[in-house]
């Protein structure tokens, strides 16, 4: 995200919602007519200009309330509005107009070039020709620019590699140029850098053109960086929807994903890989080689303590190219130049003990 991302306010934060639901049961009915509720009663409310991520366990029904939500699947009990409208009510042309969505099963389009795809998009906005005006291939080249596939746009879509295909869908939704844009698992198949480009345009999306867009995705660490809002869904069904900061602040967060041995870190907002369990250390410095510091020593099996009385200190300063280290174990000082050293250093004097 940017700095400008993080402090502009939406224009449209106050705006009547686009898509709302209201006591919104979800699940499944079975052949003989029995019902297995997955999720519910749901209250909930998608505005313009907001970017809302949806995120909970495996198997929690995701893509479940995706595809309700989307009108693909029926709801076993509630209300469901689109644009003031339940529905319901629209037809499939009417809701192509309202919402796009981007699902993660496969799309066999193999004999498309990736623009033949793109214009696609545009179907619910032409005549019964289907013929695309000049507003039409503009709307289609600003979703290629905008997703960074104007370069492929000539290529048959099935030589795509996975993340590019995902990116030519998300271009496809865009070209639709619908007020509610739905997406489920769309980092499934992009790298890092990729994942952080999507989610920033996403964002920018949603402020710059008041759109309202929610997507479900496994990316915690980046939905809780972008989000304006977050969807929690836990395996128990019930959601809760809030700011990143208020569900991480209040425990929500981390009891929605909490198993044996794994807890989310509030302080860090991550997810700690390594127990603490080895002797003490204090590490003494601020910036981004104190960070990785500790990081290291808690690799390490050490336990990190902000107390002066540990037996041992680790007194860190930023330097070129790295960092200077000092360490102090029963008043003896030793200096390192990188953290290799530093380990290697403790290991000899100082060792946790072996799980």
């Amino acid at each position: 995200m940017t700095e400008n991302d993080n402090l502009s306010v939406s224009p449209h934060e106050y705006a009547a919602p686009l898509l709302t639901s209201k006591d919104l049961t979800i699940g499944y009915r079975t052949s003989g007519r029995a019902t297995k509720v997955i999720a519910g009663p749901l209250s909930l409310a998608l505005r313009p200009g907001e970017l809302v991520c949806l995120l909970g366990p495996n198997g929690a029904g995701k893509s479940t309330l995706m595809r309700t939500l989307a009108g693909l699947q029926p709801p076993l009990a509630g209300r469901l509005d689109l644009g003031g409208t339940p529905l319901t009510d629209l037809g499939a042309a009417a809701r192509a107009r309202q919402l796009s969505i981007v699902l993660t099963d496969r799309v066999e389009a193999s004999g498309l070039t990736v623009l033949e795809l793109v214009r696609l998009g545009r179907h619910p906005h032409t005549g019964w020709l289907g013929s695309l005006s000049a507003h039409d291939e503009a709307q289609v080249q600003a979703a290629l620019a905008a997703t960074g596939t104007a370069a492929f746009a000539p290529r048959p879509v099935g030589e795509l590699s996975d993340g590019e295909r995902q990116k030519v869908l998300l271009a496809r939704a865009l070209a639709q140029d619908t007020p509610v844009v739905l997406l489920d698992e769309p980092t499934a198949h992009l790298d890092l850098p990729n994942r952080v480009s999507l989610m920033r345009l996403l964002h920018r999306l949603a402020r710059q053109l008041g759109k309202a867009i929610l997507l479900s995705t496994h990316e915690l660490d980046l939905a809780l960086q972008a989000a304006d809002r977050i969807w929690l869904l836990p395996a128990d069904g019930r959601l809760h929807a809030g700011t990143p900061e208020d569900l991480v602040l209040s425990g929500t967060f981390a009891a929605a994903f909490a198993r044996d041995g794994l807890a989310f870190d509030p302080a860090t907002g991550t997810f700690p890989l390594h127990a603490a369990q080895g002797p003490t250390v204090q590490v003494v410095g601020e910036g981004p080689a104190a960070f990785w510091t500790r990081r290291a020593l808690t690799r390490a099996g050490y336990t990190l303590t902000t107390s002066p009385a540990a037996p041992c200190q680790v007194a860190v300063s930023e330097a070129p190219g790295g960092g200077r280290w000092m360490s102090e174990i029963d008043g003896k000082q030793q200096v390192y130049n990188t953290v290799q050293g530093l380990l290697a250093g403790l290991r000899t004097q100082y060792h946790p003990r072996k799980p």
